[in-house]
């Protein structure tokens, strides 16, 4: 591809540039919008940025994509009008149900474990003495005790991020071009509340293993739908500087007459949906907003130490236990982001289980029990749904190491806010919390509950993939009626 570059003496240079580095979108290597200054000295700018602390936003959306067939131009209005947003946290590796919500009293010693459970505010219900806050405001949570859906033991956040049956790592039983993550459907029918905030957020840095740093792919819906990365020291570079909005403006002009350019000469399609890409790209640029929502000395010091700072470090090949996260995430969406995903620890407890639940639980306690009443004091509640969860459960058995394996017969999951009927628990085990005894909850009712709570009926939206072909949002499931 033909990369402009020279832009006139003393002027700011843009390319399109394939390489990704800092701010990404997705983890793929989309073509990225680079601003640079004038040299001034070894290895600077004039305007105070070095070689290497040079901007590059966002990612191009390539995915064919027709608007929902199903879904009234009066309803696409009043969504992008909407301030419905989702967090979720990803609960790396699988975390142990017995050892949340689920604990088994009853059942021998090798399978039970070392825990024990406390009262929580809802009569009647229990769960593990290591979460102490979650327990004081059960009532404004929902806990899931028979989660399934997953189809293998395999590491994956793939039906964390999509409610689908299938594979990231393998691409099994997937449209052409994959099926998109919910924070890529809200972008793709929403759109942005704020042209200047992206509408689909990734929190996750990269990690050991792929899927434990994946934010959410976009899938068939294309990149420019795909999660906005603020990771890496790309972060700092979201303000201008010393490069004024009006020089960035010229810039703009010549950079939009080299895409047309191409575009005509594109037999290939790829150059579609480059203005909405400029569009958002330089709406950042010429913004303060998403560099102050992702700057945590703007927020009140007493709500920084109700978080907490938990473990900026990834834990092996896993995501780091980051509590700043959980503020990010609340601050985001309050900036106007759709969807933002963070990814927490690495719950893969194969030996040592009860040390590990140690090191992880009561961080993940803080933060999450934190988000959740900082929602609802500042009245994002009903509009702000969060969702915790893993890939799938662990053995009830405890292993010669003193751990749990892969068990993806069932596991848990968390629910909170977002105007659903709280302080419940949905499903149950048996007395080993190896089988499903009440009432299973299938990844797919989860991810209708959430649309629904957006105001999307998934079983009536299509998008259509790659081949043409309209897809549906869920398989068939329909919301918890529990919860609506």
């Amino acid at each position: 591809m033909t990369r402009p570059e020279t832009a006139g003496a003393g002027m700011p240079r843009m390319r399109l540039d394939p390489a990704l580095s800092g701010v990404e979108r997705g983890g793929y290597h989309s073509p990225m919008l680079t601003v640079f200054g004038k040299p001034a000295g070894r290895g600077r700018f004039c305007d105070g940025v070095s070689r290497r602390d040079f901007l590059r936003i966002g990612g191009l959306g390539l995915g064919g994509v027709a608007l929902p067939q199903l879904l009234e131009a009066e309803q696409l209005s009043g969504l992008r009008r909407s301030r419905k947003a989702i967090i979720m946290i990803y609960m790396c590796g699988a975390p142990p149900h017995q050892d949340l919500y689920d604990l088994k009293m009853d059942a021998p010693s090798a399978i039970r474990g070392e825990f024990r459970p406390i009262p929580t505010k809802v009569p009647g219900i229990q769960i593990c003495e290591l979460l102490p806050r979650l327990a004081k405001i059960m009532d404004k949570c929902v806990a899931i005790r028979s989660l399934h859906g997953a189809p293998n033991g395999s590491h994956d956040s793939f039906m964390c991020y999509t409610g689908k049956v299938g594979s990231t790592l393998t691409q099994t039983g997937q449209p052409p071009g994959g099926w998109p993550a919910i924070g890529s459907v809200m972008s793709r029918l929403m759109g942005p509340v704020n042209p200047n905030i992206p509408p689909f957020v990734g929190l996750a840095p990269k990690a050991g293993h792929p899927p434990y740093g994946s934010s959410g792919k976009p899938g068939y819906l294309g990149f420019n739908h795909g999660p906005f990365k603020p990771s890496g020291p790309g972060k700092g570079d979201l303000t201008l500087k010393a490069i004024n909005a009006s020089r960035l403006d010229e810039r703009e002009g010549l950079l939009r007459s080299f895409d047309r350019f191409r575009r005509e000469a594109d037999r290939s399609g790829l150059m579609e949906g480059m203005d909405e890409f400029h569009q958002q790209a330089f709406g950042m640029l010429t913004s303060s907003e998403l560099a102050n929502a992702l700057n945590l000395d703007n927020e009140d010091p007493k709500v920084r130490e109700r978080y907490g700072k938990g473990d900026p470090n990834n834990v092996g090949d896993g995501a780091p236990r980051n509590l700043e996260h959980f503020l990010l995430a609340r601050r985001l969406v309050e900036a106007g982001a759709r969807c933002v995903t963070l990814n927490f620890g690495r719950w893969d407890f194969h030996s040592q289980n009860f040390s590990g639940m140690r090191s992880h639980a009561p961080l993940f306690d803080q933060g999450l029990g934190a988000l959740i009443e900082d929602l609802h004091e500042r009245g994002m509640a009903d509009d702000v749904t969060v969702v915790a969860w893993g890939e799938f459960g662990r053995t009830p058995t405890i292993n010669k190491d003193a751990g749990r394996d892969h068990w993806p017969q069932v596991g848990c999951g968390l629910l909170a806010c977002g105007g659903l009927k709280t302080g419940q628990v949905i499903g149950a085990t048996d007395r080993l919390g190896g089988e499903i005894a009440d009432r299973p909850v299938h990844f797919g009712e989860v991810f209708a509950t959430l649309y629904q709570r957006l105001g999307i009926d998934a079983n009536q939206v299509t998008l259509r993939d790659l081949s043409g072909r309209p897809q549906y949002l869920v398989d068939g499931y329909k919301p918890l009626r529990e919860l609506i």
